[in-house]
């Protein structure tokens, strides 16, 4: 498979007062399309940091980022955002749902700066609602759902736009085993039947094994050997 994301050479720095905190110094790393990796490693390694810069949330000091053959770190903010919303699917380890609105309601709303039409929003929605198994869910509120089955629906809000990529922050932090794994079944569905290219941060060594392969971030840089698809 051609490769859907390469980092070349990334730098990212911040300032704290007067100090200069560097978190990736040329870091290189290629994502094959329709991969799915899990990025694990030590708090303060840089793995959010790595979500935010493949998914355009944040920018390089230095290098290249390139997503299917662009270079996204060259776009304007106007660019980025348009870029972001076509492209990329977010879920974190918190819902971030909104509590008055219902499952579908909360799946709609990146498709509400679009130019879809309100039918073909309703068809998207009600497809990626059914994709996660829950189209009997469609108007109940967050409130009414159980942690797993909110997490499900923000899957379904991350994927109704079809991004290529999805981006997960520690997506079953906040879960009991059981509503973990089905969450990662769940994962791993939308990466081998619909073929979405997954980079997922985790510190559960068994939320891992759903992956195809495991890369370790320490210090703002892999571990030796593991970058080879």
């Amino acid at each position: 498979m051609p490769d859907l994301i390469r980092l070349t050479d990334v730098e990212k720095n911040y300032v704290r007062g007067r100090e200069r905190i560097t978190i990736f110094d040329k870091l290189t790393m290629q994502i094959e399309e329709g991969d799915f990796v899990a990025i694990m490693g030590p708090s303060g390694s840089g793995k959010t940091t790595l979500l935010n810069l493949l998914g355009g949330v944040d920018r390089p000091d230095g290098g290249t980022i390139e997503f299917d053959g662009a270079h996204i770190e060259k776009l304007s903010e106007g660019q980025m955002a348009a870029w972001r919303a076509a492209n990329v699917g977010f879920i974190f380890q918190f819902y971030n749902l909104m509590p008055i609105l219902t499952a579908a309601q909360n799946v709609e709303l990146p498709l509400m700066l679009t130019r879809l039409s309100k039918v073909r929003r309703l068809e998207n929605v009600a497809t990626a609602l059914k994709v996660v198994g829950l189209e009997d869910r469609a108007r109940h509120r967050p409130r009414e759902m159980s942690g797993g089955q909110q997490q499900r629906v923000a899957i379904a809000r991350a994927i109704v736009s079809d991004p290529k990529l999805l981006l997960c922050d520690e997506p079953t932090g906040d879960l009991d085993r059981a509503t973990a794994d089905e969450i990662l079944a769940t994962l791993q569905l939308l990466n081998r039947e619909l073929g979405k290219t997954i980079i997922m941060v985790t510190h559960d060594a068994e939320a891992a094994k759903y992956a195809k392969r495991t890369l370790h971030l320490d210090k703002g840089r892999f571990a030796a050997g593991e970058l080879a698809a």
